[in-house]
């Protein structure tokens, strides 16, 4: 069995790792109901027992003592840390995993990066070789950060090119929260542009998430949970908008957010933890999604989003969930997919479905759907066989599309207005290895990416549907 490490960079990172934790405790709870600790566990947990001299660990197949995280914590300032050490969670993770500050980035990408990403270095590599050693098989590395702030954006990059230069062969999967518009962070172009060339650069996949986008499905939400036909009713407590858990405490503006970020993780690694009749391995999402290398951001949908209150979902509601993995409502950033191209796709479905139900409704979407014209059979597929807790199945679908180019091309704009008239550079100036080149290199690389993707789009105009088949004159 194969382990992975997760590592939160920032206050967002943090708080979204943290749900994760908890959500995934929670699902291997409903399954595992003797206390074992078996290899689904052991993939994401290690079993410790301090009386034993071999450092703690237990070997698989014992008796579960004390469940540690394989988790690497970071953040320059100590509040959701602390806050997490409180909590029920408190248990899950040691102070050899956590690595905290008190003053923070100062929403500076340059402060996070140069600074703290210097001053930490050696304590950084560290704590990830910790993590690493504790593995037998170690196979993915799991970076969580958001984009707009100093710390997640700044520090959560060095940290990836660290990750890139002590594990070359480790695959990396990011998933980056980005921030929406009206974020309160004036800066976060410049963090967020400043970011994506990194993440270009030294990620294998990346999973873009809008900070919009969330909140508006968490109304979407809300709305049916309060005023929604019967049919449709929603469990309150449903582990989707449920806040209840991690940080323990009243409920947080933030927290249901977190939690459909959280959800995201759960099933992306889902077949990494459980079985099922056609697991994918993580590996695989890179090796079969990623065409080019710098084209690896991965659209992800969800679906479904709440818990219905009648569980046994009939075949009808089945198909219906494969259709809306591909509506623009369930998609975590605002794109419509169907409107632009597809390089791949992979469907990774959770509960009791049929390979026989993948397939057809693959058949039975595959004509709505535009593919490039030299990967017309670009599906990836994974069945694992536990749903998530209180669903009947889940689906999760992570789309190499076109469709993030709107979302590069309204950073970059937003970056403009900014760049044109200087503002704001002295600060990240004045810091220490921060030079204009940085900036222009970032610029550059955007442009670059937003360049790809509209040659790809141009394709598009020239797929012409299958000739007509020639009849012979009589």
């Amino acid at each position: 069995m194969t382990q992975s490490v997760v590592v939160q960079v920032g206050q967002c990172g943090n708080q979204v790792g943290c749900r994760f934790w908890d959500l995934a405790l929670r699902e291997h709870a409903h399954v595992n109901k003797k206390g074992v600790y078996d290899e689904a566990l052991s993939s994401f947990f290690r079993n410790v027992d301090s009386r034993r001299s071999s450092g703690g660990a237990c070997d698989i197949g014992g008796r579960i003592h004390y469940l540690k995280a394989r988790a690497v914590l970071v953040d320059m300032e100590e509040g959701v840390v602390n806050e997490i050490l409180q909590g029920p969670l408190r248990e899950v993770f040691d102070s050899t995993q956590l690595l905290t500050d008190v003053s923070g980035s100062g929403n500076n990408w340059a402060v996070g990066h140069m600074t703290y990403g210097s001053a930490y270095r050696e304590q950084i590599v560290d704590k990830l070789r910790r993590a690493a050693e504790h593995c037998d098989c170690l196979q993915c590395f799991f970076l969580i950060h958001s984009m707009g702030g100093g710390t997640g954006s700044g520090l959560g990059t060095r940290v990836l090119s660290l990750l890139e230069e002590e594990f070359p062969e480790v695959c990396r999967i990011v998933t980056s929260v980005f921030p929406s518009p009206e974020d309160d962070v004036i800066t976060s172009p410049y963090n967020s542009v400043l970011a994506l060339r990194e993440l270009t650069e030294h990620a294998d996949c990346v999973l873009p998430v809008e900070n919009q986008s969330l909140v508006d499905i968490v109304n979407k939400i809300k709305h049916m949970s309060h005023g929604g036909k019967p049919a449709s009713a929603i469990k309150r407590d449903s582990a989707i908008i449920s806040g209840q858990g991690g940080l323990g405490g009243a409920e947080k503006p933030f927290d249901a957010m977190n939690n459909i970020v959280a959800n995201l993780l759960l099933n992306i690694t889902s077949s990494a933890r459980f079985q099922g009749s056609l697991n994918m391995d993580l590996n695989e999402i890179a090796m079969n999604l990623v065409p080019f290398p710098r084209l690896h951001y991965l659209v992800p949908s969800l679906t479904p989003l709440y818990t219905l209150a009648d569980v046994n979902v009939p075949t009808r509601r089945l198909d219906q969930m494969f259709s809306d993995a591909f509506n623009k409502d369930h998609q975590l950033i605002r794109a419509d997919p169907k409107h632009s191209l597809y390089l791949a796709c992979a469907l990774m479905v959770r509960g009791n479905v049929q390979v026989s139900d993948l397939r057809r409704n693959i058949e039975r979407l595959r004509p709505s759907l535009p593919f490039v014209s030299w990967n017309q059979e670009g599906w990836k597929t994974g069945l694992c066989s536990v749903p998530p807790v209180g669903h009947s199945h889940s689906l999760l679908a992570l789309a190499n599309n076109t469709c993030v180019k709107p979302t590069f091309m309204d950073l970059q704009e937003r970056f403009t207005k900014l760049y044109r008239k200087k503002a704001y550079l002295h600060h990240y100036l004045h810091v220490e290895g921060m030079e204009h080149s940085v900036f222009s290199e970032a610029v550059t690389s955007l442009s670059s990416l937003i360049e790809e993707y509209n040659h790809l789009d141009a394709t598009k105009r020239r797929l012409m549907p299958d000739a007509p088949r020639l009849r012979i004159a009589t």
